[in-house]
């Protein structure tokens, strides 16, 4: 299956279930996209900036492993 993203006006919202009904649940999924997803593609395209323009700090596998046992550790209680 293929996802798309929708943008529509509210006032539309029901015709646009109504045609989307017509299709069975093998040919059509309706997803609910999360509310943080706005939030979410803003934070990864500075993300995206900061290794562009070289800003970005990068860890090693060393220091990556230490952070995950610290990680862990605090939650292995």
């Amino acid at each position: 299956m293929e996802t798309i993203r929708l943008e529509f006006n509210s006032n539309i919202k029901s015709k646009i279930l109504e045609l989307l009904s017509s299709f069975s649940s093998d040919e059509l999924k309706i997803v609910t996209e999360h509310s943080t997803f706005e939030a979410e593609k803003k934070m990864v395209q500075a993300r995206i900036d900061k290794i562009k323009n070289g800003t970005a700090k990068y860890s090693t596998f060393d220091e990556l492993e230490v952070l995950l046992e610290d990680t862990i550790s605090k939650y292995e209680d």
